[in-house]
């Protein structure tokens, strides 16, 4: 399990077993339940390690793909230059800056 993310909360004080994504969380278009297998496969921990975008604004969603494989999809802005991300990773005006 990813553990290094940021947007992972979890609550096991006194016998509690409260886990949770934030970041999906806040995304009120997400129409499928988050669970913890998810974060294995997830790319925001990542994303967040190897970007060169100063100002990095991110989203997430579960999908559905193939049919049956559910996965984490992130869709990445960065908020200075205003501009939708192709790869997370890589913001071009920032690396030119």
């Amino acid at each position: 399990m990813k553990l290094d993310c940021p947007y992972f909360y979890g609550d096991y004080h006194r016998g509690r077993q409260v886990e949770a994504c934030r970041l999906i969380e806040r995304n009120r278009e997400n129409r499928r339940p988050w669970r913890r297998g998810l974060c294995d496969s997830c790319p925001v921990p990542g994303i967040l390690r190897e970007t060169t975008c100063k100002h990095l604004a991110l989203e997430a969603a579960v999908e559905r793909r193939f049919g049956l494989l559910e996965c984490v999809s992130v869709y990445a802005v960065c908020a200075e230059h205003v501009a939708e991300l192709r790869d997370p990773k890589h913001c071009p005006q920032c690396e030119a800056g």
